[in-house]
């Protein structure tokens, strides 16, 4: 399944570039994660409970990311399973700096197995971007936060 998505971020692609790596961040912007946590320098490892309509499960996924061109763009590879079935994927993130904002364009393909197969099927013929928009919009509160608290003193 290809997916193609564009965000803007209504901050910096320095402080963007900075902070959508950021294990805190990611764990905070992924609905009903349990943990994610960095284990070497651009490997990470998430555990989330999936709730799509009926099917309920939990997932772990690790992520990596490769051929990365600081602030320009990077290569994210993801591995993840459940009881529900299991996902593999790759993607690309261009971060381009529009003047004192930051648009990202994403294409990914991803393949989907099991009864999670069908659900991501429907989810994205259904308005995925809507779930994708709301994660970008959750990683962009979060940095907000984050930059807020630094600022505090508290980071």
């Amino acid at each position: 399944m290809k997916i193609e998505y564009q965000h803007t971020f209504g901050l910096p692609n320095k402080v963007v570039w900075k902070y959508i790596k950021d294990e805190r961040v990611l764990g905070n912007a992924i609905p009903n994660c349990r943990t994610f946590v960095q284990t070497t320098t651009g490997f990470y490892e998430a555990e989330f409970d999936i709730n799509i309509g009926p099917l309920k499960d939990n997932f772990t996924l690790d992520v990596s990311l490769e051929k990365e061109k600081a602030p320009v763009y990077y290569h994210l590879h993801l591995k993840g399973k459940g009881n529900l079935g299991e996902v593999s994927g790759k993607a690309i993130l261009l971060f381009n700096d529009n003047q004192g904002s930051t648009q990202l364009n994403i294409q990914a393909e991803v393949n989907i197995t099991g009864a999670l197969s069908g659900a991501a099927e429907r989810v994205i013929s259904g308005g995925a971007n809507k779930g994708i928009e709301k994660f970008f919009q959750s990683i962009e509160k979060e940095i907000k936060k984050s930059l807020y608290l630094m600022r505090k003193g508290r980071k």
